[in-house]
């Protein structure tokens, strides 16, 4: 059994891909790993640059673009994991989902595993990300978007008292982003996952297709009784949206992401009135194109 499972889910980022395979590879510490990449239909020769560069990696080339989470299943379905209860002995004590545009320290997979392996309580962890001018990725510690928190923040409430518990908590801007934390969800450019919570929880969900899929899983993680923890001690860079800002579909899928998280978690507790607002106010950030999304009841939840 190796210590930790890496899928790296790839889409037209040949270079940031080679830059982070160049990073994992270079790791550092007394641990096993494996890689897989999901290359999602690129057309800029990615795949083939892995095979040619970094042999010990494994290739798993999709015909199309299936979106983050159904790849991200492929990879770990690859590594031995699987639906709850039927994760294999086999697979790595670990998973570790990884964006290609993220570059690792050499000892950054190490000391995660480290700081898991003190703490069996925690189900998933991720460590601080920092952006290309050194300051923090927001995402990396995040609130769940609960009805309220998702007003706190995109009423302005949340910019104008950011150090207030309450308005603060969808990203946590409330806390130093150098104190250790236990969180709601990490993101999923640097998500590692106890292979005892993916056995409880199961995979991703494949309704998502981009954005989302990681607040849905930790919250799973969560209710069957694990932490979620940010772990500032390590530090990794992460470019952030090398593929999806080049989509036209990346923000749609945020909003439509928020609609399905929305009607799986929060929908059958949440009174009619407040229903409609928030419906209204999905629209009007997702455009008339998730219109058809809210008219859809088989959509997640």
């Amino acid at each position: 059994m190796q210590d930790i499972g890496i899928v790296i889910v790839n889409w037209n980022t040949r270079e940031h891909l080679r830059r982070c395979l160049e990073t994992v590879f270079g790791s550092e510490g007394d641990f096993s790993f494996s890689v897989v990449v999901v290359d999602n239909a690129s057309t800029d020769d990615s795949a083939a640059m892995v095979a040619s560069c970094y042999p010990d990696a494994q290739v798993i080339v999709n015909t199309e673009n299936v979106g983050y989470p159904r790849a991200n299943n492929v990879g770990l379905r690859h590594l031995g994991y699987s639906d709850p209860g039927e994760v294999k002995a086999s697979a790595p004590r670990y998973a570790l989902l990884l964006n290609p545009d993220t570059e690792l320290p050499a000892d950054a997979l190490y000391r995660m595993i480290q700081f898991m392996d003190s703490r069996p309580d925690v189900g998933a962890a991720g460590p601080k990300l920092t952006l290309l001018d050194g300051s923090l990725d927001k995402a990396c510690r995040r609130g769940f978007p609960t009805p309220m928190v998702s007003f706190y923040h995109y009423s302005g409430l949340a910019r104008l008292f950011p150090r207030n518990r309450r308005f603060g908590r969808y990203n946590m801007t409330f806390a130093d982003e150098d104190q250790e934390l236990e969180v709601d969800s990490v993101v999923g450019a640097y998500m590692q996952v106890r292979k005892e919570a993916i056995a409880k929880a199961g995979l991703l969900d494949e309704s998502f297709f981009m954005y989302g899929e990681d607040l849905d899983w930790a919250y799973r993680m969560k209710q069957g009784g694990y932490k979620i923890w940010y772990y500032p001690v390590v530090t990794v860079r992460h470019v952030k949206r090398a593929a999806s800002a080049r989509s036209k579909k990346a923000q749609f899928e945020f909003w439509r992401a928020m609609l399905i998280f929305y009607r799986k978690h929060f929908r059958q507790t949440t009174n009619l009135p407040l229903h409609l607002m928030i419906l209204a106010a999905l629209l009007l950030k997702g455009g008339p194109d998730l219109w058809k999304e809210i008219r859809n009841p088989t959509l997640s939840g």
